[in-house]
């Protein structure tokens, strides 16, 4: 497992929800964890709604200062270079949405390259009208990879409609994303599914908590 592990994707990914829970998961392993919210992409769905549950389970959340409010500035604040010194423990990051998101993530390309000890996961939702395919979502990908100066380590299949997702759609989903895993030579890394839809042993990880 490695230090630090980025959350990228296209917006309405659902790599928010996933990047929390994975934080979770971290510290339920005993391991130190800090949370980043880098999204300056999105201002209505952000890892500070989950602020008093990552409190409660003990992980540390860092955020922009003007998260949540109706203060659009897409600063970065300088306590986010902490994330990049090996004392910090493990580090979860949640980047913007698309290549414009990821231009944040750009400026801290070096330390993440020169230390290389990152997992970065490309989340993708194939419900999306953006990346209804392989083919679309390989676009998007690349234009995150192109933005930022890193290359993704894995895929995570995301694809779900809510309430209405069901066992047939994970399954057609799971099929796509194994063929773009195809395209790119990245693994699979996961499929993540509500908890009421999931068999034990069928399914890589269970995640997430709802969709």
């Amino acid at each position: 497992m490695k230090r630090l592990s980025l959350f990228c994707g296209h917006y309405g990914s659902g790599k928010t929800n996933i990047a929390v829970n994975y934080a979770v998961r971290l510290k339920e392993e005993g391991k130190k964890v800090t949370i980043a919210d880098l999204d300056i992409v999105n201002p209505y769905f952000r890892t500070r709604d989950s602020e008093e549950m990552l409190e409660r389970a003990g992980v540390r959340l860092l955020t922009l200062p003007y998260a949540n409010t109706n203060i659009d500035m897409p600063t970065i604040p300088s306590e986010a270079y902490s994330l990049f010194r090996p004392e910090t423990g493990h580090c979860v990051l949640d980047i913007g949405g698309d290549d414009r998101g990821a231009y944040v993530l750009g400026q801290f390309a070096p330390f993440i390259l020169e230390e290389n000890d990152y997992d970065m996961f490309f989340v993708v939702n194939y419900c999306r009208p953006l990346t209804p395919t392989p083919e679309k979502a390989l676009e998007v990908l690349r234009e995150i990879e192109e933005a930022c100066g890193i290359g993704f380590t894995a895929l995570i299949n995301n694809s779900n409609l809510g309430a209405w997702t069901d066992r047939r759609l994970i399954e057609e989903s799971r099929g796509k994303a194994l063929e773009l895993s195809r395209f790119t030579g990245l693994p699979l890394a996961m499929t993540t599914v509500r908890r009421d839809l999931a068999t034990e042993g069928e399914f890589p990880l269970d995640l997430q908590k709802s969709c």
